[in-house]
């Protein structure tokens, strides 16, 4: 079955940055390998969101949340999901789970439309004031 793992997760200043990393082992159930990666976050009493991902052909997609401070970008020979995140808030804080499908895009994943089928545990990301 497909693995994901994150890192990257740690207590930054308000302001600053960080770089999440996701990677994925083993297979789908299905066998195929065109999957969508994408990463989702949960803050303290908050619903999951979509963050932002990248399409199996290499289009990235964002929540408008983060557009212009995120930015994912994926590593096919590596199968690792990449998401930059600068001028970090504290409403960024969250636990952010990589996520994955081959039948979703990620653009349907990010937006809420389509629920990934193989799921990370997460990374935890706090940003203080």
């Amino acid at each position: 079955r497909l693995q994901l793992l994150e890192s990257g997760g740690d207590s930054v200043q308000s302001g600053g940055s960080l770089i999440l990393s996701c990677v994925a082992s083993g297979r789908t159930v299905s066998g195929d390998e065109a999957y969508s990666m994408v990463w989702f976050r949960q803050g303290p009493g908050k619903k999951r969101e979509g963050v932002a991902g990248v399409e199996y052909q290499g289009q990235p997609v964002y929540a408008d949340s983060v557009k212009g401070r995120f930015v994912a970008s994926q590593d096919n020979a590596k199968k690792t999901l990449y998401l930059r995140m600068n001028n970090l808030a504290p409403e960024d804080t969250a636990m952010y789970i990589c996520a994955a499908d081959v039948l979703c895009s990620a653009a349907k994943m990010v937006d809420g439309s389509c629920i990934p089928g193989y799921w990370g545990q997460g990374t935890q990301v706090t940003v203080s004031s």
